[in-house]
């Protein structure tokens, strides 16, 4: 999730007074930026409104949101900017209006639903790429589960998309919904926004479609689980998940790929090890000095795939939705 979503979504959280406050410590073009994308989410899942609020503060809310609007982002932007709002309204009118699909953002997801489920998963696929994730989600969960993995697996290697096709599949819900014009050559689906989809989706809906989707495509599976875990994902396990990492990571791993690590995650693992060995993991990571970002990104990518591996046979669990799993006698 960027930065600019997470905003968006601790933004949409809140009070609108006390986001418009927040909001006007912000320049111009972050207003600009965060605004366009409350315009352009409809709703927020409560897993994904959990994970980022307990990112500012040890808290959780009890509910979704109702999401985003325009008309919510044109408030929040005149309250933040005041007579400067202008030029950031416009730019904020017309992102919005040029969304392909946008029109589908003002509609219930289960009717979107009852007018997609029947069209072909190339078609869905089409569509799901220019909703937000969390909306995504939604219909995708709502899909017979063989329709689930051919529309994933068709998003995941969708690359450029004719804008002719865009406007002809448009002109077919068009007197069914609504209307709106995509004017522009534009990147529709693609590996990114699939994880993005399924990190919010509930986690029997994740395996199942990346379970029967490996036995056709094992590399594409595993290009969308690496997206959907990152490095800095660690800081959110358990301790006694974060030991039984350490067991099968070696320290020299660690020293460098904590380099480019946040303070939270560097005091997890740390806090994990015994003190002879925090020690010597910081002596090692100052020996070290500066290195190269490429060098620290690929053996976080190494850690990363070592973490999948353990879930693979069962030893920890990832949970995206940061909630503990219920159990059964």
């Amino acid at each position: 999730m960027s930065d600019i979503r997470k905003a968006a979504v601790v933004l949409m959280s809140l009070p609108e007074d006390e986001a418009a406050m927040v909001l006007s410590k912000l320049n111009a073009k972050e207003v600009e930026q965060v605004s366009i994308e409350i315009a352009r989410t409809k709703r927020i899942l409560p897993a994904e409104q959990d994970t980022t609020i307990r990112e500012f503060a040890d808290t959780s809310p009890s509910s979704s949101t109702e999401g985003g609007s325009l008309d919510l982002a044109k408030n929040l932007v005149k309250r933040a900017l005041g007579s400067d709002a202008g030029q950031a309204l416009d730019n904020i009118r017309q992102t919005i209006e040029a969304l392909p699909f946008g029109f589908l953002r003002t509609i219930d997801c289960q009717n979107v639903l009852t007018y997609v489920i029947d069209e072909h998963p190339q078609t869905i696929a089409l569509i799901l790429s220019y909703l937000p994730a969390s909306y995504g989600a939604e219909i995708l969960a709502g899909l017979p589960q063989d329709r689930q993995m051919a529309v994933v697996r068709r998003m995941a290697t969708m690359g450029q998309t004719n804008p002719e096709i865009i406007r002809e599949v448009e002109r077919a819900l068009e007197g069914r919904m609504s209307s709106v014009v995509g004017p522009s050559f534009q990147n529709a689906g693609g590996v990114e926004p699939v994880a993005e989809m399924l990190n919010v989706s509930e986690r029997s809906t994740e395996r199942a479609i990346l379970d029967e989707l490996a036995e056709e495509d094992p590399d594409l599976v595993e290009e969308i689980r690496r997206l959907m875990f990152v490095f800095e994902d660690i800081a959110k396990f358990s301790a006694k998940d974060i030991q039984t990492i350490l067991k099968h990571v070696e320290t020299s791993q660690w020293s460098l790929a904590l380099k480019g690590a946040s303070e939270e995650l560097k005091d997890k693992v740390l806090g994990n090890m015994s003190q002879r060995a925090a020690d010597m993991l910081r002596e090692e990571m100052e020996f070290l000095g500066a290195v190269k970002v490429s060098a620290v990104e690929a053996e976080q990518q190494r850690i990363v795939d070592i973490v999948r591996n353990l879930e693979d046979v069962g030893e920890i669990e990832i949970n995206a939705t940061d909630e503990e799993e219920q159990l059964v006698q």
